[in-house]
C-alpha cells in the first residue's frame, strides 16, 4: 500500500515538474522587434525626413512581438528650435493601446497633425513599444520640420512712380500646390490733393499659378496716374491647395 502512494506521489511529481518546465519555456523572454520605420511626408528612416508646418507627419512601423503588445508610445519633441513671432513650442506624445495595436505582430500607422504654429527645425521622433510581459523596445530618428509654402529670391520694387507700374518678381515652393496668390497695396493715411484719387488695389493670381508646386512670380502693377503720392502697405498672401497660408508685408513708396 505504501509502496503504491509512493509511486502515484512519484508520478505526480513527475507531471508536475514536466508541467512547471513547459510553463517556463512558453515564458517570453525576447523584447519586441521594430524594423521598416518611416516618418515624415513619404520618405523613409534618414536624414531626409521631413514635415510640413500646417500638414500633418506619416509614422508607420512593422512590430515582431512574441507577447500581445500592451502599447505603443509616440513621442516628437523638438532640438532647441527658435521659436519666431506668431509661432508656439511645440512637443507631442501619445500614447496608443488601440485594439488594432493590442496584438501579437501590429502594423504601427498613424498621422500626427503639425500645427501652424511650430516653430521649424529638426525634430526627434521615438517609438516605443511594450508587450504584456513588460518587455519594451525603443526606437528613434530625426525629422526636419520645414515651411509648406516658402518665398525666396524676392525682388519688389520699394519705389514706384505714379502713371507707371510696380514690378514684384519672387520664387515660390508650395509642397501641396498653390491655390492662389493675393496682393493688396494700400495708402497709409494719405488725403488725395487736387486732382488725385484714393488708391487701393487688390488682385488674385490664379493662371499660371494654380496647382503648381514651384513656379517663379512675375508681374507688373499698374499705378494709376491720379494716386496719391506716399507710402502704401504691400502684402502679398499665398494659399497652397491645403489651405495654409503665408503672408509677406512690405513698404512701397509712390512718387509723384
Amino acid at each position: 500500500m505504501n509502496f503504491k502512494f509512493l509511486s502515484i506521489f512519484t508520478l505526480l511529481a513527475i507531471i508536475l515538474t514536466s508541467c512547471s518546465n513547459d510553463d517556463d519555456n512558453n515564458l517570453v523572454s525576447e523584447a519586441p522587434v521594430i524594423s521598416d520605420f518611416e516618418y515624415g511626408e513619404g520618405s523613409s528612416h534618414g536624414s531626409d525626413a521631413v514635415g510640413y508646418i500646417g500638414s500633418d507627419i506619416h509614422v508607420e512601423a512593422e512590430i515582431y512581438a512574441e507577447a500581445t503588445v500592451s502599447s505603443i508610445t509616440l513621442a516628437i519633441h523638438s532640438h532647441e528650435v527658435t521659436v519666431g513671432e506668431g509661432e508656439e513650442e511645440w512637443d507631442f506624445e501619445q500614447t496608443f493601446t488601440d485594439s488594432k495595436y493590442r496584438v501579437i505582430n501590429p502594423t504601427f500607422h498613424e498621422h500626427i497633425d503639425i500645427p501652424d504654429t511650430a516653430p521649424v527645425g529638426e525634430y526627434h521622433v521615438i517609438l516605443t513599444v511594450t508587450d504584456n510581459e513588460g518587455n519594451t523596445t525603443e526606437i528613434e530618428g530625426e525629422v526636419e520640420l520645414i515651411d509648406a509654402i516658402t518665398m525666396s529670391d524676392i525682388s519688389i520694387d520699394s519705389e514706384a512712380a505714379r502713371g507707371d507700374d510696380m514690378h514684384a518678381e519672387f520664387m515660390i515652393a508650395a509642397v501641396n500646390g498653390i491655390h492662389s496668390i493675393t496682393i493688396a497695396i494700400h495708402a497709409h493715411d494719405i488725403t488725395p490733393g487736387a486732382g488725385e484719387l484714393e488708391w487701393d488695389y487688390e488682385e488674385v493670381f490664379e493662371e499660371g499659378y494654380h496647382d503648381e508646386t514651384e513656379v517663379e512670380f512675375h508681374e507688373h502693377i499698374d499705378i494709376p496716374a491720379s494716386a496719391p503720392a506716399g507710402e502704401y502697405h504691400l502684402s502679398i498672401t499665398i494659399e497652397d491647395e491645403d489651405g495654409n497660408i503665408l503672408e509677406y508685408e512690405n513698404h512701397i513708396d509712390i512718387t509723384a
